[in-house]
């Protein structure tokens, strides 16, 4: 619980230096750049072992840093942001901090994130006319993550935060189930 408020700490410091320095934009490019160094760091042992280590000297972790965000373009809001975390001993925290930096910036630009699970793969029409239907349900731009779930039978479950809207045949069947136990 404290890792997550300490997450959500930095990434709303981050959010607010790439929002002052570039608007929208520049956020969404912060956070693409904290992904990719993310996806860096579980990929190289060898990097979370230098960057991780307490043993490496800052100046170090300061170089690697900086030759890292040099190769993949990122600016020096990310490059400074990742200095600091580094300098903190909370890079462990990064995927966290991406998950909290994704949350804050969706609040900020007014897009609300949804899981669609489906019983079959849904078609590029079907998730037109669902995020049609979900945009005007919720008054916002909706983004769609899709997954499969063939135990679902039939139709869609869609979670928006903590609701849930089943058009599951197994939703259905499972509710009519319900309603015979209880003898309505």
């Amino acid at each position: 619980m404290a890792e997550l408020a300490l997450a959500n700490q930095y990434a709303k410091a981050l959010l607010e230096v790439a929002q002052a320095e570039g608007g929208g934009a520049a956020a969404e490019a912060a956070l693409d750049q904290i992904a990719q160094f993310a996806a860096l760091l579980h990929e190289s042992r060898d990097l979370r072992t230098v960057l991780l280590s307490p043993v490496v000297d800052h100046e170090v972790k300061m170089r690697v840093i900086a030759r890292l965000c040099e190769a993949a373009g990122a600016g020096r809001p990310v490059r400074n942001f990742l200095n600091v975390v580094t300098k903190k001993r909370r890079l462990a925290l990064l995927d966290e901090i991406c998950a909290s930096y994704q949350t804050l910036l969706d609040e900020a630009e007014g897009i609300v994130r949804a899981e669609v699970r489906s019983a079959l793969p849904v078609t590029g029409a079907q998730r037109a006319a669902l995020e049609d239907v979900l945009r005007r349900l919720t008054g916002a731009e909706v983004r769609c993550g899709y997954s499969v779930d063939p135990v679902l039978v039939g139709g869609v479950m869609v979670r928006i935060g903590s609701t849930l809207y089943d058009g599951s045949v197994r939703g259905h069947l499972e509710a009519m189930r319900r309603r015979l136990v209880s003898g309505g």
